[in-house]
């Protein structure tokens, strides 16, 4: 690994290290989100925990690597995981309880997979969350501060992108794989032009139509 590389690293680490520190912490878990803010498709939530040692060259928040990387990086993170969960709330549960509260959901689903329990949670941005007793910190952009939420970060944004482009082949006159749902100005064009289909979020695209 070159030395920048692993400076960086080391950095991204600090907040887990330091809370390692204290010997009655174990295992520690990294949560984040993918499709807060798209019109169509689900909004997916990632728990991970990784090892204490793990150093993946590359890990970064999910918005700073490319999509290539991103799939390269998911493999090496399932792979190297002590145990990870994912949780994916479609769009009708988006728009009967609010994206936020759908990811909240999202978030408890995908602890609920974790096959190891850990001893703290540290979440992106997200407060008044169940998290199953677990205590829990708030870290503002954590995904471009933490480890594991970084690695979070890229299972969630990976999934997400997958089941896009899934549904690009079922509604094509969409673009779903190019956009994965967000608001570009073609997508809206084409919600103007063909209406909405069954995974757009009606919350969100009232305005367009």
């Amino acid at each position: 690994m070159k030395e920048k590389e692993e400076i960086r690293l080391t950095k991204l680490k600090q907040i887990e290290n330091e809370i390692y520190n204290n010997k009655e912490i174990q295992y520690i878990c990294g949560i984040d989100e993918a499709g807060r803010g798209p019109l169509a498709g689900p909004v997916v939530v990632a728990s991970v925990i990784m090892p204490k040692d793990s150093m993946i060259e590359g890990v970064n928040d999910s918005k700073k690597v490319s999509e290539k990387k991103r799939e390269e990086l998911y493999d090496k993170i399932i792979e190297e995981a002590i145990t990870y969960g994912v949780g994916i709330i479609d769009e009708k549960v988006i728009d009967e309880i609010n994206i936020l509260e759908a990811t909240k959901k999202g978030l408890t689903t995908s602890l609920q997979e974790l096959k190891v329990k850990p001893n703290l949670i540290l979440v992106d941005a997200l407060n008044k969350i169940d998290t199953l007793g677990i205590p829990y910190k708030s870290i503002i952009k954590g995904d471009a501060l933490c480890y594991s939420i970084s690695c979070a970060s890229i299972i969630a944004k990976v999934t997400r992108d997958r089941i896009m482009r899934q549904w690009d082949e079922i509604y094509p006159m969409y673009s779903f794989e190019k956009h994965k749902g967000y608001g570009t100005a073609a997508h809206i064009q084409a919600i103007k032009e063909y209406g909405i289909c069954p995974i757009h979020r009606k919350s969100f695209t009232k305005n367009f139509i």
